[in-house]
């Protein structure tokens, strides 16, 4: 009947011999990752992992990365459940070793609650909100019997090395644990409970922290990890608030949380449009009529014809006299003063849940590895490091020096010195909470005559990418309050060459910062479609700077616009070309418009393509993302949804890599219980390969898996471009607009050498700007955002395959292969 019978000892007789891994360099790409996998006692090293304090999004994908690089590094991995000690509530009186002992908590109880991690143990640790391995408040930790029985614990475990992901308090209770580690140790032999010889290789403790904290609180680090998704769940919150709120004309008053940090509310402010906010770093002056004032400017809002009011209030909302500010005090105001139908939304808790977002997922990753990377390098004498995010790049900071630095906020809010608490905040934090207020206002300026009211053109080119509106609306505000015209191009080149041109009002734009696509219409056509008309049309309706928000279509429309100024004196005008793509393909920022939005759609996508893999078992997707011959995509989601594979432009795909692939199945589904068998994402761009299509790499997959597995293809297409844009894109779009207008403001009154000496007219100044630093592209570097002239990033431009020469997240591929134990790509 054509069955094959194998007789075999073995409970699996595909299953990979563990000696020998089924692929010959593994074992020696696994030795090879870091020469020290031993202590010098020879001991294999043991890292643990714990969270504490409050829960937040994407502690467990810093679980999950500390796990996995921890066994990928030749060391034991353990999860400490429960925190430092998860219920200590009964305890009463004087706490002392004794009384410690009866209880089973957290790391001061040891036992059960210290679990070896083995790979497969965090499988679905990515998707998951919370933290897996709970997180508890402590008191026992706080008393130095605790401290003692915990490292009791850690020893008889094996165990000298602490990962702590956490708040301020978490992390100074790690570091005083560690800074009293050798005391510890003598009085745990001095009272007999553990022997000289036991404790001796173990003379020095390692602590790791990672922040994780929804606030955004933690000084030395631009975000942590949680507070991107807690601003997704309050955007979306407030999102659905403003829909009803026009509906019926209402104001609202939202309360977030954030005790001392005004992060959220800030942010928030930012992304939904709001119209209020109130912070702990910058209150209301109680000797001002800030009630007045704020009453005053939503009136003038209601004459506009806005028919909805949002204020946000922090949780730790102040005057300047550190009396509360609450959500009630406000919504009483309201109603009174202006007769507002005005209602109360404390979110609370509910901003703290929900599935991490995919920048909380790709945040936590790296630092999980970087942690383990700083535990294997850490010395005696070096102090406790915390892993931080700084300009877009993972460092590893001093730790004790940022908690001094974070508790100093509170200290300096405590005496009044609120400049001194929001210096203490990082850069983009002040020039976030100035740009809220620059375009939440409706007043236009009255420095501005008609004289210096510059003329500006914004338009959208190419493919339409989440934030574009965002940066529409942020320009056209910020430039209307400040006494400037905006001009709307609606249909991109093509319409700019049929004067389809009309100038924007602060109402015209209401509402549209969480619409995704374009409203103003965009198309891929270029200036060249005619030279002539695009010069003529602007000349027509006098437009002295332009506004390009785009992706790369917009970049080479400003290169041929700028090439053509000696033939057509209307582009000698200043541009700027406002990054906006799915593909991140242009040069001259780190990030554009529209990524983040577009990473979060994948992320839910696959999501719910691993969920129904894993329901029909040993079953694999290879899904297929845009990104054109830029793997930014395929390989910021494949870290997000923690893929098994994935295939970029930049590498190309070949049988060779297949066959790998195919061998790492098969040794994983080998693997698996056979009651747990998951479901595996391989993640492919659109432009990867040629001859390997989706389909093909799929079929390959499937014939070479000798049926261990099932392989089906998801293509998905535009929805990739997403919804409504995210919080991240709607902020960064705003931050964009308002720089990238003072620029066009900055070089439209500063002409170039040589350039004709034109008075100013009552219709605004003259522009005539041949300098090649006025045609630029606005770019996020790190914290910044930089402006860079389009001649110069030729010279860093792949023309041909329409992307930079250079790229910062490609250095995550090598992450992701460590996270999927791709030791075999390593």
């Amino acid at each position: 009947m054509n069955n094959l019978l194998v007789f075999t000892d073995k409970p699996n007789p595909f299953e990979s011999k563990k000696a020998e891994p089924a692929h010959k360099d593994e074992a020696t790409n696994v030795a090879s990752l870091n020469p020290a996998l031993e202590t010098s006692g020879g001991r294999k090293r043991k890292i643990a992992i714990l969270t504490s304090g409050g829960d937040a999004p994407g502690m467990n994908a810093a679980v999950r990365a500390v796990v996995r690089a921890a066994i990928v590094k030749g060391c034991d991995a353990y999860a400490v459940h429960e925190g430092y000690q998860g219920n200590d509530t009964t305890l009463k009186g004087k706490i002392t070793l004794t009384t410690l002992k009866r209880h089973r908590l957290g790391l001061v109880d040891g036992g059960d609650m210290i679990k070896k991690m083995e790979w497969d143990d965090v499988q679905d640790y990515l998707s998951i909100g919370g933290t897996v391995i709970g997180t508890a408040r402590c008191a026992a930790f706080r008393e130095r019997p605790g401290r003692l029985l915990a490292a009791k614990n850690m020893i008889k475990k094996g165990i000298d090395a602490l990962v702590v992901c956490g708040g301020d308090g978490s992390l100074t209770g790690a570091n005083m644990f560690r800074s009293e580690w050798p005391s510890l140790l003598e009085e745990l032999v001095k009272e007999n409970e553990l022997t000289a010889e036991e404790i001796e290789p173990f003379a020095h403790l390692n602590i790791v922290g990672l922040v994780g904290s929804i606030d955004n609180d933690m000084h030395s680090t631009d975000i942590t990890i949680g507070a991107v998704t807690c601003l997704h769940r309050i955007c979306e919150s407030i999102d659905s608030i403003s829909s009803t709120a026009s509906s019926h004309s209402r104001a609202f008053v939202v309360e977030v949380m954030g005790r001392h940090c005004g992060w959220l509310a800030l942010m928030a402010g930012i992304a939904t449009g709001a119209d209020f906010i109130f912070i702990p770093e910058c209150p209301p002056h109680a000797g001002e009529n800030w009630r007045e004032n704020m009453c005053a400017e939503i009136k003038r809002h209601r004459d506009l014809g806005k028919r909805k009011t949002i204020v946000i209030v922090c949780e730790g909302a102040i005057d300047s006299e550190l009396q509360p500010i609450t959500a009630k005090d406000l919504t009483d105001l309201l109603t009174e003063r202006l007769h507002l139908d005005t209602r109360m939304t404390i979110l609370g808790h509910v901003q703290r849940g929900g599935s991490p977002s995919s920048f909380d997922r790709i945040l936590a990753s790296l630092q999980g590895v970087e942690a383990v990377e700083a535990v294997l390098a850490s010395k005696p004498d070096i102090p406790s490091p915390m892993i931080a995010m700084c300009e877009n790049k993972i460092k590893r900071v001093d730790l004790m020096k940022a908690v001094k630095l974070t508790g100093d906020v509170a200290k300096a809010i405590g005496r009044r010195d609120f400049e001194g608490a929001m210096e203490l905040r990082d850069p983009s934090f002040i020039e976030n909470f100035k740009h809220f207020l620059a375009i939440s206002s409706s007043n236009p300026s009255d420095t501005n005559d008609n004289t210096q009211s510059l003329r500006i053109g914004i338009i959208n080119v190419g493919a339409p990418a989440g934030g574009m509106n965002a940066a529409v609306r942020a320009a056209a505000r910020y430039s209307f309050n400040n006494g400037h015209k905006v001009f709307a191009i609606s249909n991109g080149f093509p319409g700019l060459i049929a004067g389809q041109i009309k100038e924007m009002k602060w109402m015209d734009v209401d509402g549209w910062i969480a619409q995704g696509g374009s409203e103003l219409g965009t198309n891929r056509d270029q200036p060249s479609l005619d030279l002539g008309m695009v010069s003529y049309q602007l000349q027509k309706f006098n437009i002295q700077s332009l506004l390009l928000i785009g992706g790369f279509e917009a970049y080479t429309s400003c290169i041929e616009m700028y090439n053509a100024r000696d033939t057509y004196p209307a582009f000698c005008i200043p541009m700027v070309n406002i990054p906006a793509t799915i593909s991140n393909n242009v040069p001259g920022t780190e990030y554009s418009l529209g990524t983040d939005t577009s990473v979060n759609s994948i992320v839910t996508a696959c999501d719910a393509l691993k969920q129904s893999a894993t329901a029909s078992r040993k079953r694999v997707f290879v899904v297929e993302v845009h990104g054109g011959k830029s793997g930014f995509l395929a390989v910021m989601s494949g870290l997000a949804v923690g893929a098994t594979s994935i295939y970029i432009p930049e590498e190309g795909i070949n049988l060779a890599r297949l066959q790998k692939d195919v061998r790492h199945l098969c040794r994983r589904y080998a693997e698996d219980a056979e009651t747990k068998n998951q479901g595996r994402i391989i993640i492919r761009s659109q432009e990867a390969s040629k001859t390997y299509s989706t389909d093909i790499v799929s079929s390959i997959i499937k014939e070479e898996g000798h049926q261990q597995f099932d392989s089906r293809t998801a293509i998905l297409g535009h929805v990739q471009q997403g919804n409504s844009p995210s919080p991240l894109d709607r902020t960064r779009a705003t931050r964009l607009a308002i720089t990238s207008v003072d620029f066009l403001v900055k070089h439209a009154r500063h002409r170039s050498p040589g350039s004709p000496n034109v008075a100013e007219s009552s219709s605004g100044p003259e522009v005539f700007n041949k300098d090649p630093e006025s045609v630029v592209v606005a770019g996020l570097h790190g914290n910044k955002v930089n402006f860079t002239s389009v001649e110069k990033l030729l010279k860093h431009t792949d023309l041909k395959n329409r992307k930079p020469t250079h790229t910062v997240w490609l250095e995550c591929k090598q992450i992701c292969n460590v996270l999927a134990r791709r030791t075999d790509l390593m």
